[in-house]
């Protein structure tokens, strides 16, 4: 959760609205397919209830001031990977920033697999 001041009171964002918009720009990106369940958590959320939901594969972890993104991702066969994962940082940092405020410092993308 990230909680910070304002001139009119207090802004309180949890990590399942940033997981959410975060999952959202990510799945938005061409080439990208899914995301993968992190966690032994996560993995057990997703046997148990079977529709997809779009903050599974995201870890966010920092401050009001500037937060750390980790993605888990699927791609598609014969997408060049360089160009989805830049791609992919450019609309997480926009879309964060855009929506709260919040600089985005670093974004990892890790892919954990590939579908025809």
């Amino acid at each position: 959760m990230i909680a910070y001041e304002t001139r009119t009171g207090k802004v309180i964002l949890s990590n399942e609205y940033l997981s959410k918009l975060i999952g959202n720009a990510v799945t938005s990106c061409y080439g990208v397919v899914g995301m993968v369940p992190r966690g032994s958590k996560q993995k057990i959320i997703g046997m148990v209830s079977k529709k997809d939901y779009m903050d599974k594969g995201i870890k966010v972890v920092g401050d009001a001031d500037k937060i750390s993104v980790e993605l888990h991702i699927i791609v598609l066969y014969g997408m060049n990977i360089n160009a989805i994962a830049k791609s992919i940082v450019n609309k997480v940092k926009y879309t964060v920033n855009q929506a709260t405020g919040i600089t985005v410092e670093k974004v990892t993308v890790k892919v954990d697999g590939i579908v025809e």
